[in-house]
């Protein structure tokens, strides 16, 4: 029986010309703006991918004139098909920028595929993000005719490996320093508060990882001077999940800080510019000595280590 694994993440424009499809393609999404109008989510998407194309090119080209979340989400696929062997194929789909999902379901129809395993890289899950990937995956795949079966994982946030995998990235940042100078913060990617209040399980999920993490840290005896959770990325008025990293900076000892970002399993725009860039510059006007961002879990052995034990679960 030959199976496919898939790992479904939101994508990042491969070129600055992608920039403008990828901003149309997320606020066209009805789990990200959630209002019930087609017309008024058209309306609204059309006005946020207007005024903010140009400053995302922007950010873009400092980062090398593209998202790096392809380039990394390639290298994890051929370290995990490697392990998996040739009996299982391991692609990959973005939601809002190629490869779509249309594209891959038409290669992997073309193989007698019995059973694929979709797996969002997302470790907890929200209705924006794994929900919404998965949606898109299942609907162009009933769409396509095939008949494979499909299985489905919501989130892995308490997967061993995987926390290992973190561990290991605060521990690279960390060589030869002295863990109680620096106050540690979680960063997740922000979530306006009513699709919290609406049911969506993303911030109970932040918390308990955080909690996970925390404990770890103690096993490993790695003492920072304070463990902190906090939230960036906040688009728009209304009122996002709290603290927002900013106002975490600004009450947090100022000797030294370092960054986790725990939404995110592969780096991207949200990690290379936002927390590297844009929040250094704040923590800088704040008065931190150090100031420091650990890379997502990429491509690391402990990585597909875990997404290995996933599919293994799984099938």
């Amino acid at each position: 029986m030959k199976e496919a694994v898939i790992l479904l993440n939101m994508g990042g424009p491969n070129n600055l010309d992608e920039v403008e499809m990828f901003l149309k393609n997320m606020f066209s999404d009805k789990n990200i703006l959630t209002m019930k109008s087609d017309l008024l989510r058209k309306f609204v998407g059309g006005m946020i991918t207007f005024t903010r194309c140009e400053k995302s090119q922007d950010i873009y080209k400092q980062i090398g004139g593209k998202s790096p979340i392809v380039g990394h989400t390639k290298n994890l696929v051929n370290k995990l098909q490697v392990r998996l062997g040739k009996d299982v194929i391991v692609d990959f789909v973005m939601r809002y920028t190629p490869p779509f999902a249309s594209e891959v379901i038409e290669k992997i129809n073309k193989e007698d595929i019995e059973k694929i395993y979709l797996i969002p890289l997302y470790p907890q899950y929200s209705t924006t993000t794994t929900k919404s990937s998965l949606e898109d995956f299942e609907e162009h795949y009933h769409d396509s005719g095939a008949d494979a079966i499909l299985v489905e994982i919501k989130h892995f946030f308490e997967n061993e490996n995987y926390n290992k995998a973190i561990i290991q990235r605060i521990q690279e940042q960390m060589q030869e320093t002295k863990y109680e100078d620096f106050d540690i913060i979680f960063s997740a990617h922000g979530l306006p508060q009513k699709i919290v209040d609406a049911g969506d399980s993303y911030q109970r999920y932040i918390e308990k990882h955080v909690e996970i993490l925390k404990q770890k840290l103690q096993d490993e005896e790695m003492d920072f001077h304070k463990v902190h959770l906090a939230y960036q990325s906040k688009l728009g008025p209304m009122e996002w999940l709290k603290p927002s990293l900013e106002d975490k900076l600004k009450t947090v000892r100022n000797r030294g800080v370092v960054v986790f970002p725990l939404a995110f399993t592969i780096d991207n725009s949200e990690t290379d510019y936002e927390l590297k860039i844009e929040y250094r510059e704040i923590a800088e006007a704040l008065g931190f000595k150090e100031y420091r961002v650990c890379r997502c879990p990429n491509d690391s052995e402990l990585f597909v280590d875990a997404l290995e034990q996933i599919y293994k679960k799984m099938s």
